[in-house]
């Protein structure tokens, strides 16, 4: 099984090799000014994606770690996409709200949960990971050799 998704005028389309069957949610200040909301979405490594439409895919470099794909055609937020060398290097988010068919997802994670404003919450229980931890993690990446 595979996934496939696309901006919302068409110039820009992906497909997923694997089936993701978990749904993330970023509660980041970036995140939320880029998506207008929540930022949810499914996680792909790099070797299972197919990009089409390139000239179309415009990218921001949002931190020392990461971009984030949009299309330039429309605007529609794409992906964001780790590109610090190490384990997640190539790791693909897109934007769940991109996807063709979202049957089978499941809520699993919330990152930034510390910068979750209050009105939000979701009835599932979620592995949640705080900004600390998230800094934690990408810190320990760039400082090996």
């Amino acid at each position: 099984m595979s996934k496939s998704g696309g901006c919302l005028c068409g110039a820009v389309r992906y497909l997923i090799a694997s089936d993701p069957a978990e749904l993330g949610a970023c509660h980041c200040e970036m995140c939320r000014r880029w998506s207008g909301g929540i930022y949810l979405a499914v996680k792909a490594a790099g070797a299972d994606v197919t990009l089409t439409g390139g000239k179309n895919i415009g990218t921001f470099k949002s931190s020392d770690w990461a971009e984030r794909g949009f299309c330039k055609t429309c605007g529609s937020s794409l992906f964001y996409r780790v590109t610090l060398d190490g384990p997640y290097k190539d790791t693909y988010h897109f934007a769940a709200g991109t996807l063709d068919d979202h049957d089978g997802l499941t809520l699993s994670e919330q990152m930034f949960i510390d910068l979750k404003p209050q009105a939000y919450s979701f009835a599932q229980k979620t592995h949640d990971l705080s900004t600390k931890q998230i800094e934690e993690m990408f810190a320990g990446i760039a400082e090996q050799p």
